[in-house]
């Protein structure tokens, strides 16, 4: 699955962005022009020009804009990439982590003109259709995304040279994401990254100022927030999912973490939606 559009007709075609949503896809977002919030997994973040966005299947998010909005917007398939590149060539990029706070970016004047010509030479080979067209376009979107990486590098230079630590951390990350509905240890974690515990929490510590335990929480949480804006699934379904043993346990866990239970936090989405 491949859509490339302005993003002004896409939004014309698709007024549920406004309402709490996930999809089944990559999901790439840049504003040439527009303002109000756009919220990820929970987090509030800004709508302006020259703003990036980059999201991962399976999160769930909400527009909320302000006047006139318009950029490009570019959805494709876990297949797409994994048809024309390979499917590990996404963990390359750090706005494809699955944390919010990585996943948006705003470019300065030299790196917008760059994306918007790459964004515009995409468009163009999608409207083509050609026989290799869709070759092409993966090649356009690793240009894209070497070219927003790089200006995250010169923004930041020592995101660009990653120590040991930061490599543990970004591995440890990873596995987070493949396996926090069977692992919840992090023994279980330091046991993959040949490490003690106490030197992953160290890491966590270090990088991030939260321990390796609260890494793990932090995901199912999330996790949990995610199915919780699907009205259809009961709380006891959803605890099943999460593999806790009952809902009842599933239920103090939540509101030990959160302030809030299960169904007072669905409340709450449904009224902010």
């Amino acid at each position: 699955m491949l859509n490339v559009d302005h993003f002004k007709i896409y939004l014309s075609k698709n007024p549920h962005l406004k309402v709490v949503h996930k999809h089944s896809f990559y999901h790439l977002v840049y504003f040439t022009e527009g303002s109000g919030s756009h919220t990820i997994d929970f987090e509030s973040f800004p709508v302006k020009k020259g703003m990036i966005y980059f999201m991962r299947p399976g999160q769930v998010h909400q527009w909320n804009f302000k006047g006139n909005v318009d950029g490009f917007i570019i959805n494709f398939s876990p297949l797409f990439i994994s048809r024309y590149l390979h499917a590990g060539i996404m963990e390359q990029f750090s706005f494809f982590n699955g944390y919010a706070t990585d996943q948006v970016k705003v470019l300065d004047a030299i790196h917008r003109k760059e994306a918007e010509a790459l964004f515009e030479a995409i468009l163009k080979e999608k409207e083509l259709e050609l026989r290799q067209s869709p070759l092409m376009i993966a090649s356009l979107l690793i240009q894209l995304f070497i070219a927003v990486q790089r200006s995250v590098a010169d923004a930041k230079p020592e995101i660009a040279r990653p120590n040991y630590n930061t490599t543990i951390l970004r591995s440890f990350q990873s596995l987070i994401e493949k396996h926090f509905l069977e692992l919840k240890l992090p023994k279980d974690y330091a046991a993959l990254l040949h490490v003690t515990p106490s030197q992953l929490n160290a890491i966590c510590k270090e990088q991030l100022d939260v321990s390796a335990g609260e890494l793990i929480r932090n995901r199912i949480i999330l996790e949990a927030k995610r199915l919780l804006v699907n009205f259809e699934l009961s709380v006891n379904f959803i605890a099943l999912e999460l593999n806790f043993p009952d809902a009842s346990y599933f239920v103090k866990f939540f509101k030990k973490y959160v302030g809030s239970t299960p169904d007072v936090f669905r409340k709450q989405q449904f009224n902010n939606g």
